[in-house]
């Protein structure tokens, strides 16, 4: 098999990999252990730009950064594909989640097709819930079904 072929499918992998951990750790990490660090994200505190939840941003970026280094530097050449495919991961979720969700910049506020708006519907399903506990839609890019057919069902009577 060729070696980018497989080195794809490690990227590949490792991006879709890391929605079940954004997940779990968004679930397990941030809803628990580091909540004093998330909290902040689900009840305003104060007026800026950045919040305490974006140290997360510096922590799940370690894990890209040592599989680049050990992937670049002592040879063992799939950490480096495994760590193109969290940083890869690591951007889309900084698009998806900080730019077109929470707008932190001004930017993709008028998509209107059917996945974006079943995730935005997602994340705000999870933000109904300012506490620590029973949240929901823990996920970036793929949320719960309902949230898809809830979005489909709209559109279609819509343009009816």
């Amino acid at each position: 098999m060729n070696v980018w072929f497989v080195n794809f499918l490690i990227v590949l992998a490792t991006f879709i990999a890391m929605e079940g951990v954004a997940w779990l750790a968004h679930k397990y990490i941030m809803h628990g252990l580091l909540w004093s660090l998330h909290k902040d994200h689900h009840k305003k505190e104060g007026e800026g730009f950045l919040e305490h939840n974006d140290f997360f941003f510096i922590i799940f970026a370690i894990p890209g950064i040592l599989s680049l280094f050990l992937g670049s530097f002592y040879g063992y050449s799939y950490l480096l594909w495994v760590g193109v495919g969290i940083t890869i991961y690591g951007l889309a979720y900084f698009f998806v989640h900080d730019i077109f969700i929470h707008q932190r910049f001004k930017i993709f506020r008028n998509a209107d097709h059917w996945y974006f708006k079943a995730i935005r519907r997602g994340h705000k399903m999870h933000h109904k819930h300012t506490g620590k506990e029973d949240g929901e839609c823990f996920g970036m890019l793929w949320v719960p079904f309902k949230y898809f057919l809830e979005t489909r069902k709209k559109d279609k009577l819509k343009n009816a």
